[in-house]
């Protein structure tokens, strides 16, 4: 009976660890908000690093809740667009996709359908024809297992899902793993990797919507970007790929130099009228080592700079154009998000790849490991 009572006393303790510092330079505390329509229950973890910057992320999803990172003069705000209550990822089913782990495949397969090796799998569709994120339920909408990932200078958070082969139509038993990781270099990193029993297609990422003067303060047309890619991908009026990789010279799609999003939002440019601003792939130019650095963002009122990198060779800029199109969204502190509140870095390879083969290739085989890495650092401009 004694040892009875220890084992369960050992197992309560590991399954509730509220507070609970990890390394010396960081922490990680865990609480229960809800459960699922079928009693799964709902945990959010957040990440402190030395400085103070926190990082909150649920299991449901896999979701980012929040990210409060300092200003120039020190003041933490959060920068991610979310609802203000976490149970509200699960009843409004989070259409924008904020904050969440987006697989198997991130953006758009066409007409829901994938060939491999000669057989036709019919997908899940839930955008017009079109497969988006990975289905009508894809990994944004599934329960992770988690366990806290510590190390020097840094504290993490590992999430790992099981998808079953069929799952949304995808063939193969896919095992994803994900470590979110806050440094005490005010780095969120995130580290993405997979295997199949089975052929597939492995195509992950994260939807974190920023804006770096504070999630609801108004638009983020004043901020300023850099993307290193020399070319992109244009699209339909579905936003499926044309399969052309056009170069960026003498256009509006042009961001190699820092420029106010802003000044380009309402251009003429036929690509940038048929999205109502930016939605698209961008073919990040090869550097000397597989991680490259994709793109930097700034905003003069906070002094607040993102630097984004990653081994993906493509990343995904959206502005935000759609979000009031189902209705006013009432985010953090009762605040309304309104279209080009927030922007999307979403690294990624590029959308519809298996009807592209002068696409990078998404496929996953038996014996083979998915690895891909993203890093947001997070800086000031005195």
């Amino acid at each position: 009976m004694k040892f009875a009572a220890i084992f369960i006393y050992a197992i309560t303790a590991l399954l509730t660890w509220p507070c609970h510092s990890f390394a010396d330079s960081g922490s990680i505390t865990k609480e229960r908000f809800g459960q699922t329509a079928d009693g799964q229950p709902l945990y959010l973890y957040t990440l402190k690093n030395a400085h103070g910057m926190r990082a909150a992320i649920m299991n449901y999803g896999g979701i980012m809740y929040s990210l409060h990172v300092p200003d120039r003069r020190g003041v933490l705000e959060d920068v991610l667009l979310g609802y203000a209550n976490p149970m509200d990822y699960l009843t409004t089913g989070n259409k924008p996709y904020f904050g969440a782990l987006i697989g198997r495949y991130a953006n758009r397969i066409a007409d829901g359908r994938l060939t491999l090796n000669g057989t036709l799998y019919r997908l899940s569709v839930n955008e017009g024809r079109n497969t988006l994120h990975g289905g009508i339920r894809g990994f944004d909408k599934r329960i992770w297992d988690t366990e806290p990932v510590v190390g020097k200078g840094q504290v993490g958070l590992l999430l790992r899902y099981v998808s079953n082969d069929g799952e949304e139509g995808f063939p193969g038993k896919v095992t994803a793993t994900v470590v979110y990781t806050l440094t005490d270099a005010n780095e969120l990193r995130i580290d993405y990797s997979a295997v199949t029993d089975k052929e597939t297609v492995v195509n992950l990422s994260q939807h974190n919507y920023y804006n770096l003067k504070g999630a609801g303060n108004g638009d983020i047309l004043d901020h300023r970007l850099t993307l290193r890619a020399d070319r992109f991908t244009p699209v339909r009026t579905d936003y499926i790929p044309t399969g052309e990789i056009r170069s960026v010279t003498g256009t509006d799609m042009d961001f190699r130099r820092p420029t106010v999003i802003g000044s380009r939002i309402r251009s003429n440019d036929p690509q940038i009228r048929l999205a109502e601003g930016f939605d698209h792939n961008y073919v990040l130019n090869p550097s000397g080592s597989r991680m490259k650095h994709a793109a930097t963002v700034f905003e003069p009122v906070s002094g607040r700079r993102l630097d984004a990198y990653t081994t993906q060779p493509g990343v995904h800029l959206y502005t935000g154009n759609h979000l009031t199109q189902g209705g006013a969204i009432i985010g953090k502190g009762g605040k309304s998000y309104g279209n080009y509140y927030g922007f999307c870095l979403e690294t990624q390879h590029f959308p519809d790849s298996p009807h592209h083969p002068n696409f990078p290739s998404t496929v996953l085989k038996p014996g083979q490991v998915y690895k891909q890495t993203a890093i947001f650092k997070f800086s000031v401009v005195k």
